[in-house]
């Protein structure tokens, strides 16, 4: 099968694409924006892995990955890419502006990419969409991630979407939803408030994550709609 992830050269991203090219039977479509030098190490490591330059900020590129997705011939589209921080300052602090940022970089892209994902899989009548959300929108979401967890809480809501209207053209629609990793995205964050934040819950990797996605590419189409929380067990005291 053939298969897109956005955002797929670094982070849980990349966790994923070496994943998924590890098997050597699919085909891995990955796209990249700042990331060239990790994006051709992975393709230089996995024959059936191809790196896609795509930035979601700029609209000519992001156009370009549009017009390019009915090629690919998918079978699978894994929603993964994420521009912005995850935890920037409290809510009563964030400017109006910063979420109508996060919503133009990263809702809008998603949104078009998965457009053109869903027009392929209805004309071949099958399809899988992976979004990538986060366990925060089901806990006490950390101080600090407004515009991220609402952006998420709207894709979620739509993955739910696309799959119920999708459905009879035998295309699922599912997320994972993990707790915090060490990854890009969180590197900011203070040390204090990333050990007050895994007390009692410790730490994922982006492999154990990686291995989700895995399994809903092979869950049968009686798994759709659904959002797999990913916790690590509980600290015990």
């Amino acid at each position: 099968m053939n298969i897109l992830i956005t955002g797929g050269a670094s982070g849980l991203g990349e966790a994923i694409t070496r994943r998924l090219a590890a098997g050597g039977a699919d085909k891995v479509f990955f796209t990249y924006n700042r990331s060239e030098e990790k994006a051709r190490a992975i393709e230089a490591e996995f024959e059936n892995a191809s790196a896609i330059q795509c930035d979601f900020t700029d609209e000519t590129s992001l156009n370009s990955l549009v017009n390019l997705i009915p090629s690919l011939d998918l079978s699978v589209l894994i929603n993964n890419a994420w521009t912005g921080t995850f935890i920037d300052t409290h809510f009563h602090k964030t400017r109006v502006a910063d979420f109508a940022t996060g919503f133009s970089q990263n809702i809008l892209p998603t949104i078009s990419t998965t457009q053109a994902a869903i027009n392929a899989f209805r004309k071949k009548k099958s399809g899988k969409i992976i979004t990538i959300l986060t366990a925060a929108l089901s806990e006490t979401p950390p101080i600090g991630s407004s515009v991220y967890v609402a952006s998420k809480a709207y894709l979620q809501k739509l993955t739910e979407f696309w799959g119920f209207e999708n459905s009879k053209y035998n295309i699922t629609s599912n997320a994972v939803s993990p707790s915090l990793m060490l990854t890009g995205l969180t590197a900011s964050i203070d040390e204090r408030l990333i050990e007050q934040m895994t007390q009692n819950q410790p730490l994922l990797t982006t492999t154990e994550v990686a291995e989700k996605v895995a399994f809903l590419i092979d869950a049968g189409p009686e798994v759709n709609g659904t959002n797999m929380v990913i916790n690590s067990a509980t600290n015990s005291k």
